[in-house]
């Protein structure tokens, strides 16, 4: 029996591109590749901290992605817009899908399980129209370990006091994915990107474009597909509205 739905945050519930008007703002012509070597270096610093046992929380790796990658760039913002930028991250936009099918579960646990520092959660949900929808909001800080590591899985038990198997886990994070099916929860892929039209859109661009890739298009490639590790996900689901089914068929 379903007893619980964990939702992931950022790039689940919450659209991480929606930083794209920020950072084009601040540097006209570069917001794309900005926002997705942003994203890319974010989660690489995150499993990097994790794997040297030098955990920082996530507010501290956005920044430190964020420097990495205006550095690499060459661009040079002032302290105040370094830090307007790194907001962007606590006033993400939610997916339009994101209420409807939160107000579809509404009779059953629903929690989210985030790499997001506690103070980043507490403005980004307390924020946004799904503070009322969500009961309980997990920071994996409480175990100083980011997600895929099995301790910030166990926080789902920990603080719901339910077991792997009587939850549901809901990710379009490939990792993420892979993760939560290997710790032993029932797994849920939002496929935001499916893999027929990035292939589609791949095709295009390497023809109208000389064989050359958008750095939007290279993210969706990297970071939106299932991992090969075997870790298959119980559910693939192209909205989150789709999640209402599983709850009544338990």
């Amino acid at each position: 029996m379903i007893k619980a739905f964990v939702f992931d945050a950022y790039g689940t519930l919450y659209d991480v591109q929606s930083v794209a008007e920020v950072t084009e703002r601040a540097f006209p012509g570069h917001g794309e590749i900005v926002t997705q070597i942003w994203r890319m270096k974010q989660l690489e610093y995150s499993w990097l901290r994790s794997l040297m046992n030098d955990y920082r929380d996530f507010w501290t790796v956005t920044r430190e992605a964020l420097t990495y990658t205006l550095g690499v760039l060459g661009l040079t913002p002032t302290a105040n817009l370094f830090d307007d930028i790194a907001e962007a991250y606590n006033r993400l936009t939610p997916y339009p899908d994101a209420v409807p099918a939160l107000v579809g579960l509404s009779g059953v646990r629903r929690a989210i399980l985030s790499n997001g520092s506690p103070q980043m959660l507490e403005t980004l949900v307390g924020g946004s129209p799904l503070r009322d929808l969500i009961g309980t909001t997990i920071s994996v800080d409480e175990k100083r370990a980011f997600k895929p590591d099995p301790r910030a899985y166990e926080l789902v038990e920990e603080r719901l006091g339910v077991k792997p198997h009587e939850v549901v886990f809901v990710s379009s994070n490939g990792f993420d994915i892979a993760g939560a099916k290997c710790f032993g929860f029932r797994v849920a892929r939002i496929e935001r990107v499916p893999q027929a039209a990035l292939a589609r859109e791949i095709d295009d661009e390497r023809n109208n474009i000389a064989g050359a890739l958008r750095p939007a298009t290279l993210f969706k490639a990297l970071r939106t597909q299932e991992e090969a590790l075997g870790y298959a996900p119980d559910f693939v689901i192209s909205s989150l509205a789709d999640l209402s089914r599983f709850a009544v068929a338990s």
